[in-house]
């Protein structure tokens, strides 16, 4: 009798383990997440970001020209994200030739191309 109910109960368990429905709708009512957002990135070449220190007015500026021309041209086109991300980087990878502090470098370059930092956007 003793081995007929363990016979009884490994065969249950071996029904609950590879039973199909059991692994199928256990989470029948569960959602998928939506992806994670891609992080942003810049689209243009970072080197060329370097004619931004015009805008500072730490380079001789060629008359008849207006500081922000180069630099806001490239910054055109761009969401106000990503014209953040480009200088961010430009900025953090010295590409400017100056040790600058970042968030206000930031700051005045974005605005001096009529766009804004995006809310809550750190430059890391």
């Amino acid at each position: 009798m003793a081995a007929s109910n363990k016979l009884y109960a490994t065969i249950l368990i071996l029904s609950i383990l590879f039973s199909s429905s059991t692994f199928t709708n256990a989470c029948g009512t569960c959602r998928k997440l939506p992806p994670a957002p891609a992080p942003a990135s810049c689209p243009k070449d970072t080197l060329k970001f370097g004619v931004c220190a015009d805008l500072l007015g730490l380079v001789n500026l060629v008359v008849g020209s207006p500081p922000s021309s180069k630099c806001c041209a490239l910054l055109s086109g761009l969401a106000d994200l990503e014209a953040a991300v480009c200088l961010c980087t430009a900025i953090k990878a010295n590409v400017l030739g100056i040790n600058l502090n970042v968030p206000l470098t930031l700051s005045v370059l974005i605005s001096a191309c009529q766009k804004t930092v995006p809310s809550g956007f750190k430059c890391e």
